[in-house]
């Protein structure tokens, strides 16, 4: 009687699935929730970055008109459907104008961007490499740049060299080093102690054998992140300085030196300062959202936001 009564339970038990066989809920990683981020964030962001690169390397396909045209009889038209953007001063397109004004302002943060980065990147890592003397110098050599802000700091370099867009790279290179420095100084000392490098220097290997092939590839990372937010600062360092004169007046301004042309018609032609404000500020937004999504990508310390 005990034997019947307890085997329907004793049946049931055994149908039933075991804690071990039963699969946790599946926990949000950090970088399963970096997948869930929206993708508009990126996607819009690289299509007006893939449009200003289009821009820059076939403005004739984009712009029809020529733009250095100089129509008499439409100064200072507005925006219609002859001249998108209307025109300035002079009667030429401003839509034209500023997409040919593209590939200088392009041509000079790219440049000023992959030299300023390369650079600091090489002293950041040298210096948290090797440390010493060595450190203490080059981080001491960066806190004196460091007491001037970069866009000052490209400003006072670029009036002491004069204009040219040699001597526009340059001064925001220059500019840029130091915080690149301290930003790979830093991820350099993390690694140095990291067990593959201790393993490398016991096997005999040189220090800069060391530094080529285990230090600097764990710092590529960082790198990228740096040149892709960097580029953003370059494109308004700039902007700014051909907004100041100090830039590079040639047929076809740039994006900065538009601004200055444009602004003593600001009252009354607003087109001729508002449009190219609004390609600095779209391309600047769009390099920075890539850089940040980038940086929340590659850093596994990073959750979403």
């Amino acid at each position: 009687m005990a034997e019947t009564l307890l085997a329907p339970p004793l049946a049931a038990a055994r149908s039933l699935p075991s804690p071990a066989s039963v699969a946790p809920p599946r926990a949000a990683t950090p970088a399963r929730r970096r997948r869930r981020l929206p993708r508009a964030t990126v996607v819009l962001p690289l299509l007006l970055l893939s449009f200003a690169l289009g821009c820059a390397l076939v403005p004739g396909v984009i712009a029809s008109q020529s733009p250095t045209a100089m129509l008499s009889d439409a100064v200072l038209q507005r925006p219609g459907t002859e001249h998108l953007f209307g025109t300035d001063q002079f009667g030429r397109d401003m839509f034209a104008l500023v997409v040919h004004g593209a590939r200088q302002s392009l041509q000079i943060a790219l440049m000023s961007t992959l030299f300023g980065v390369s650079a600091g990147a090489v002293l950041g890592v040298i210096a948290g490499y090797f440390g010493g003397w060595i450190d203490a110098l080059l981080m001491r050599l960066a806190d004196v740049w460091f007491a001037l802000p970069e866009v000052l700091m490209a400003i006072a370099i670029a009036t002491a060299l004069g204009p040219g867009v040699g001597n526009i790279i340059l001064a925001i290179s220059v500019a840029k080093i130091p915080r690149c420095a301290r930003v790979l100084r830093g991820q350099a000392l993390g690694v140095r102690h990291q067990a593959f490098v201790e393993a490398a220097r016991v096997s005999g290997a040189s220090r800069w054998a060391i530094l080529r092939g285990h230090v600097l590839p764990h710092c590529a990372a960082p790198i990228l992140v740096l040149a892709t937010l960097g580029l953003g600062s370059s494109i308004l360092a700039a902007a700014s300085l051909s907004f100041l004169g100090l830039g590079v007046n040639d047929e076809i301004p740039d994006w900065g030196y538009l601004l200055t042309q444009g602004r003593a018609y600001l009252t009354t032609a607003w087109w001729t300062v508002v449009f190219p404000g609004l390609a600095i500020t779209t391309l600047v937004i769009s390099v920075n959202l890539l850089g940040d999504a980038l940086r929340r990508r590659l850093d596994p310390r990073q959750g979403p936001r």
